[in-house]
């Protein structure tokens, strides 16, 4: 029998699909009886540190999530996409250029590198294209966006925006894995379902 639904994560720059944060989502969301796929990026899987070209992420994103409607046997409308940092944002891109989702699941979403708010906009020029519920898991000391920088940025989102701030937390969210899974395992099952 299908799951009722799909999450794909995708993980941040300097990590793979083995990041602990990753891992516990995956084990939250599971729980609530979804199928879970953790994702690599190419640059990772060849060794590199530096991520790849934003169409070969993309690219990467598309594919990671037809393997998963496959293997979950579930129409392409009942995927969530998301992950950390660059990987959630390389998802939100993936979805407003067009790929199928239920949702999108952003945690640290990167508006800008610290100290650097003028790359904001290049970062959040795709906002008004999504037009789907859209999950923000934030730490209120994150150096790549404040939560007043982040929530004025979400205005722009067509769909239902959801933030869940975590007090304390840098963008690493260190130590907040376990909480960091409960809450979308939360959102997911009363969002998608």
């Amino acid at each position: 029998m299908a799951p009722p639904a799909a999450l794909l994560l995708a993980p941040g720059a300097g990590a793979d699909r083995t990041q602990s944060q990753l891992v516990a989502i995956d084990d939250a969301v599971r729980a609530v009886g979804w199928e879970v796929a953790r994702m690599d990026f190419p640059y990772r899987l060849a060794g590199r540190r530096a991520p790849d070209r934003p169409p070969v992420l993309l690219e990467a994103v598309r594919r990671a999530a037809a393997e998963l409607v496959e293997r979950a046997g579930i129409p392409p409308e009942r995927l969530v996409l998301g992950g950390r940092s660059m990987g959630g944002r390389i998802c939100s891109m993936a979805v407003a250029s067009g790929l199928p989702a239920a949702g999108l699941v952003l945690v640290s979403y990167p508006l800008h590198p610290p100290g650097r708010p003028d790359k904001q906009p290049e970062r959040t020029a795709h906002f008004p294209r999504l037009e789907l519920p859209c999950l923000f898991v934030s730490g209120t000391r994150d150096a790549f966006g404040t939560p007043a920088e982040l929530a004025a940025a979400t205005t722009a989102i067509a769909g239902e925006v959801t933030h869940v701030w975590l007090d304390g937390g840098t963008h690493g969210l260190r130590g907040r894995d376990a909480d960091v899974g409960r809450r979308i395992a939360l959102w997911a099952a009363a969002t998608v379902g």
